[in-house]
């Protein structure tokens, strides 16, 4: 299976090639940004067209919205004329109000906000005009590397000594690039075999939690692993707000349709946090001893 990625710096396309590069039955092309023309496409020839979130688009510049959801646009129009399926993941920023309940596929966003109106009116189009899609809501991405990878951003904030703020009132699920990356490849398996379950599907890490939860949960697990490693370092502290004080905003994704549909399960966010922390104090302890042995 040949899967043609966009955005080659996005935390979610760094995460595809990690995954890729451990099986033997998917091959990755890259592409820098989200330009792209029906010529190029026709000359790929890929089995599917993935393009990664823009992430955080509540807080995005309305310009940098409507320019993503045109290039989306432009790509559907494209896949359509090449007769490619198109991969397109979205924010669940698109719940802006949330639900008391966890959100199922078929609740189509329903936004306030006029920018987020414009990537919902693109995905009305995509499920209209191109029956071979996926339209997959993730909750707030966190990785290492790449752009929107938010985990590399609270470490370097935390080393620094600066102060991190995250809503006590804001509920969500956050989620593993590397596990949407797999979960996204077993997905396009099954349905480059023929599944053919077009259609839209929630992915997202379990158990719900605040943001200033996960980010005090970040500094926690950090700090744990600096001193187990004999580093006393000052990290910077974590301060909570409040928007919603009248009601809490819960914004989580029901994601059994994936499961029944593909079997994909799931992955704790605990875990993946862990592993990711603990790859980040192995990479720091290299570069430490590269620097010993050069002085």
């Amino acid at each position: 299976m040949k899967l043609l990625i966009l955005d080659a710096g996005h935390c979610l396309s760094l995460a595809l090639v990690r995954e890729a590069s451990r099986r033997s039955d998917t091959e990755l092309v890259i592409e820098v940004g989200l330009a792209l023309d029906e010529g190029r496409l026709e000359e790929i020839a890929p089995d599917a067209l993935v393009i990664p979130p823009l992430a955080r688009p509540i807080s995005a510049e309305p310009s940098a919205v409507t320019a993503h959801a045109e290039a989306v646009e432009a790509c559907m129009e494209a896949c359509l004329t090449a007769d490619v399926p198109l991969v397109w993941c979205v924010s669940d920023q698109l719940y802006q109000d949330g639900f008391e309940a966890p959100i199922d596929e078929h609740v189509i966003p329903a936004p306030r906000d006029e920018s987020l109106r414009r990537l919902v009116a693109t995905g009305d189009r995509i499920r209209a005009e191109h029956p071979r899609h996926l339209i997959v809501r993730l909750g707030p991405l966190f990785a290492l590397e790449g752009s929107n990878a938010w985990l590399n951003e609270l470490i370097d904030t935390l080393v620094a000594g600066g102060e991190l703020r995250g809503e006590s009132d804001v509920t969500f699920c956050p989620t593993s690039a590397d596990a949407v990356a797999m979960a996204l490849i077993g997905m396009l398996q099954q349905q480059h075999c023929g599944a053919g379950a077009w259609g839209s599907y929630h992915l997202a890490g379990t158990e719900p939690v605040s943001a200033y939860t996960f980010i005090s949960m970040v500094r926690t697990q950090l700090a744990t692993r600096l001193e187990g490693r004999g580093e006393h370092l000052e990290l910077g502290g974590v301060k909570a707000l409040r928007h919603h004080h009248d009601q809490p905003l819960r914004r989580v994704l029901n994601c059994r349709r994936v499961l029944a549909v593909f079997g994909v399960h799931q992955k704790p966010w605990r875990l993946e946090l862990g592993r990711m922390l603990d790859a980040w104090c192995r990479a720091n302890d290299r570069i430490r001893s590269d620097s010993e042995v050069e002085e």
